[in-house]
């Protein structure tokens, strides 16, 4: 961690949130854990003002533009967009030539927001000992969300890095030792579960939905249901498939147990059997029989849909912030004239249904191209709020409707949605069967059950009014045929959505190896790609480096040995 005044910019971002227009006065110059204790952390009031800091903290360019490249531009998804002379550092991405000096190595807003929620941890006891209207199912809740906010940036870190500096203390002064060494992604991953298994109970179950901004806080704020799905992934990690399930279980039927009482109260009419049951969104808009693109929009469109489970909501208000991430590296309208982001669709996944190659979409009936991909080259997802997909001829027409502006995106980011704990929990079923070519009975039911779950994703996705099965289970007879499907449909459902990488790198440190991952990624190069090869046949080069200036301020840290010094961009390629 950058050795910097933390604490300074925690009440500098809070200052921001409740409208101070300077900092100074509040500061003055007493010592900051005196103008911590008495001049700040009073009132539950200021404990909220810090937890919707972190909310919107999560929400800067600087940290979108990471969880978006961490999790998707290295993948076999995207390739060179335009404009990239403005972002040298992404370019660098892309075509795979990462170096310690590369700006997307840097990791100061996280800790930002890590540092933050323990210093609610901290501090918040002490609040609800002064303020009597701060009761102490308040405190707790409040400290199962900063906690689990911690967790998630954490997980983000390890994900990426692999091992990071890990501490729960709050950092308040500039005299606090914060040159910590990494703690190994194991032992983070143990830590980060517990926590969260420590908390779970105590996390809201339902905000009050008297208010529109109240009736948001259900998907845009931690509660428990999206504490069940950080530990059902973080599970799926540590490769514990059992807990993976049980806490994939709890998401789901709390999921149905919504969808029951929506249809109770006439919300919804969606007849759920023809998804295997699975309370999903379907395509087919408004009944028709040939106009597809609803669920698209409902969930990435309106946002915050009844398949939402988190994400960072961003407010339509031109004075509120723009999800600044998708602006630039998928795209945007400019005086009418449809831009191209930094990034755009790599070439074989664009020309998939459009050349009728079917190795990643395998139909043309599935909305999910149509909606992703934007004329073979723009990544259509979360730029544009509706899509009508036209099966009415032989060729679908596609209109999308309301493409954002430049600098004026709204679209929410999701972090967790129903489908995708569906798949985690279909690959989590596919881990627990043998690896025999003769199945037991045991092993029928685990393939079984994970291929309903795949096939429940994929029917929804389809462009048909009667929905038909796509997916032959006679081509799916093994574990290693549903290892790769549920691949291949995570590939799917979740493109363009900061998932891809992590995926590849979860099924390279199951298999010991980065062969599935290469073979993945290379099919995006058309050169140079035995020298990209040869970089991510090595476990260590899959984990991005740590950023030079970390190794200068932080002694304890030992740069990712396939990145050489840190230095420069040598490669060391022993074990």
């Amino acid at each position: 961690m950058k050795r910097k005044n933390i604490f300074y910019h925690t009440i500098a971002s809070v200052c921001l949130l409740l409208g101070i227009s300077s900092c100074s006065d509040f500061l003055q110059i007493e010592p900051q854990n005196e103008i911590i204790l008495e001049k700040f952390w009073n009132e539950k009031a200021d404990v909220d003002g810090i937890i919707l800091g972190c909310y919107s903290g999560m929400q800067s360019d600087n940290m979108m533009m990471r969880m978006m490249v961490w999790g998707e531009f290295r993948s076999d998804n995207i390739s060179r967009g335009q404009n990239l002379d403005k972002d040298v550092s992404l370019e660098s991405v892309l075509k795979e030539n990462l170096t310690a000096s590369n700006s997307y190595t840097t990791w100061d807003q996280f800790y930002n927001i890590i540092n933050r929620c323990n210093t609610v941890i901290k501090y918040a006891p002490q609040v609800s000992a002064k303020d009597p209207s701060f009761s102490d199912s308040e405190l707790k809740a409040d400290i199962a969300e900063v906690s689990a906010l911690r967790d998630l940036c954490y997980f983000y870190l390890i994900r990426t890095f692999r091992d990071v500096p890990y501490s729960t203390v709050a950092y308040t002064d500039d005299d606090q030792v914060m040159d910590l060494p990494a703690t190994s992604f194991d032992n983070v991953l143990d830590s980060l579960i517990t926590d969260l298994e420590s908390v779970k109970d105590d996390a809201v179950e339902t905000y009050p939905s008297g208010t529109e901004t109240e009736k948001l806080y259900q998907t845009s704020r931690i509660t428990k249901e999206a504490i069940w799905a950080m530990l059902c992934e973080m599970y799926l990690w540590k490769q514990d498939y059992q807990k993976c399930i049980q806490y994939a279980d709890l998401v789901i039927n709390a999921k149905q147990l919504q969808a029951e009482e929506a249809s109770r109260n006439s919300y919804s009419t969606t007849d759920y059997s023809k998804f295997g049951g699975y309370p999903l969104i379907s395509e087919s808009s408004y009944g028709s029989a040939t106009t597809f693109g609803n669920a698209y929009t409902k969930i990435f469109g309106t946002g915050n849909s009844s398949e939402s489970i988190l994400e960072l909501t961003f407010m339509p208000d031109d004075n509120m912030l723009s999800n600044g991430g998708v602006n630039l590296c998928y795209g945007y309208s400019k005086s009418g004239v449809i831009t191209l982001g930094y990034g755009s669709v790599s070439s074989y996944i664009g020309d998939d249904v459009s050349s009728q190659v079917y190795s990643v979409f395998t139909n043309k009936y599935d909305a999910r191209y149509y909606e992703n991909v934007m004329g073979s080259t723009m990544i259509g997802k979360y730029v544009y709020t509706s899509a009508a997909i036209d099966f009415s001829s032989t060729n679908p027409t596609v209109i999308y409707s309301n493409i954002y502006n430049e600098n004026k995106n709204k679209s929410n980011w999701i972090i967790y949605r129903l489908t995708d704990i569906m798949l985690m929990k279909a690959e989590a079923l596919t881990q627990l069967m043998s690896s025999e070519q003769s199945l037991s009975d045991q092993d029928q039911s685990y393939l079984t059950s994970a291929f309903s779950l795949v096939t429940a994703v994929n029917k929804r996705s389809l462009c048909q009014a009667t929905l038909k099965d796509t997916l032959n289970p006679k081509n799916y007879l093994t574990k290693a045929d549903m290892e790769n499907l549920v691949m291949e449909e995570r590939h799917r459902e979740l493109m363009f959505e900061g998932k891809r990488w992590y995926d590849l790198v979860r099924r390279s440190r199951r298999d010991g190896n980065t062969k599935y991952l290469s073979n993945q990624v290379l099919q995006k190069f058309t050169s140079n790609t035995s020298a990209i090869q040869d970089k991510l046949a090595k476990m260590d080069a899959i984990y991005w480096p740590y950023n030079v200036d970390e190794l200068k301020v932080n002694k304890n840290l030992t740069q990712n040995p396939a990145f050489g010094s840190g230095e420069n961009g040598s490669y060391d390629k022993t074990n």
